[in-house]
């Protein structure tokens, strides 16, 4: 007769304690990691520097609220910019929040519609300068040579060109349309945002990844807008914020000398320009739209002052 032994569980050795000797035979529990390396893709490293970056931050609320006010809020006031029935000469008071002009316009509707409409030119300007200037770039620096040389020809013609006096001439002709003026101003700025991506392009054609692409029998559309553009996004996406900022000061610059948008139409800088001589003794009138440009100009400054910290590439390796 056969004895059948129970196996009875082998108790496990308690964890070393600091200062304890470990021999060849003492069974050990596995070591935990202390912290562990999260893997993160770039989009989110850029937008958490980005969410870091208080000034911008702050910024974009600004431009945010300015927006909402300019497009949604404007809607809810009792007056259209075109009521002009009310006091005249008024100053800012608990009804007429920033007053009236010289003849009963309700100001505040003003400023909200002039603002809109230099947001209105900006988001046009910046669509034409990149949809341009970013292949125009791109083409310019991936061939080179002579095709390189005759196409930068080309801009510093445009560069040479009285920028202020060809669109306003133009706009002006054409009865002061915000459109039209949009577009004239983008037909004459995305030389800088060419400029720019033409060097970056320069600088990433001898790339390895375009040589590969190349040996795969890629055309030479698609290493451009496939493999080179997206490469120098962070240098458009700047690049963009700061011709929105120089759209605005462009149109208030044209329309404070009457060669931008024209009544009955209105804009911050045709604002302005209609109230320069009555500074002294009518200030809200030159203040406020003076004061809603250098606003939405810094704030956009701000904005791309922390975009491009954020797409800095040589922060791309940094862990968080």
């Amino acid at each position: 007769m056969s004895e059948t032994k129970a196996k009875t569980p082998t108790p496990e050795a308690p964890a070393p304690t600091p200062g304890s000797i470990v021999g060849p035979g003492t069974p050990t529990k596995p070591v935990e990691r202390e912290f562990t390396v999260k893997e993160r893709s770039q989009v989110k490293m850029v937008l958490r520097r980005f969410l870091r970056h208080r000034l911008a931050m702050g910024s974009l609320v600004v431009l945010i609220l300015i927006a909402f006010v300019a497009y949604v809020g404007r809607k809810l006031l009792p007056h259209e910019f075109t009521w002009f029935e009310g006091p005249i000469s008024e100053p800012p008071s608990g009804q007429y929040l920033m007053g009236t002009d010289d003849i009963g316009h309700d100001y505040l509707t003003l400023v909200l519609r002039g603002a809109q409409q230099s947001l209105n030119v900006c988001v046009l300007v910046v669509i034409i300068s990149t949809l341009i200037g970013a292949p125009y770039g791109a083409i310019s620096g991936y061939f080179g040579g002579k095709v390189d040389a005759l196409m930068m020809r080309f801009v510093d013609v445009l560069l040479t060109l009285p920028f202020i006096v060809v669109v306003g001439a133009l706009g002006h002709h054409f009865n002061g349309n915000w459109f039209v003026v949009a577009f004239l101003i983008g037909l004459f700025n995305w030389v800088i945002q060419a400029r720019l991506v033409r060097g970056q392009v320069l600088s990433l054609r001898q790339q390895e990844f375009v040589e590969a692409a190349r040996a795969l029998g890629a055309s030479d559309v698609r290493v451009i807008f496939r493999h080179l553009l997206p490469n120098v996004t962070g240098v458009i996406i700047v690049q963009a914020t700061l011709d929105i900022a120089g759209a605005i000061l462009a149109e208030a610059g044209l329309s404070f000398i009457g060669l931008g948008i024209q009544p009955p139409d209105t804009s911050l800088g045709l604002l302005a320009n209609q109230a320069r001589e009555a500074v002294e003794t009518r200030p809200w009138l030159f203040y406020f739209p003076g004061a809603m440009i250098i606003l939405i100009a810094l704030t956009i400054n701000f904005i791309g002052d922390g975009l491009r910290d954020a797409l800095d590439p040589r922060q791309t390796r940094q862990r968080r």
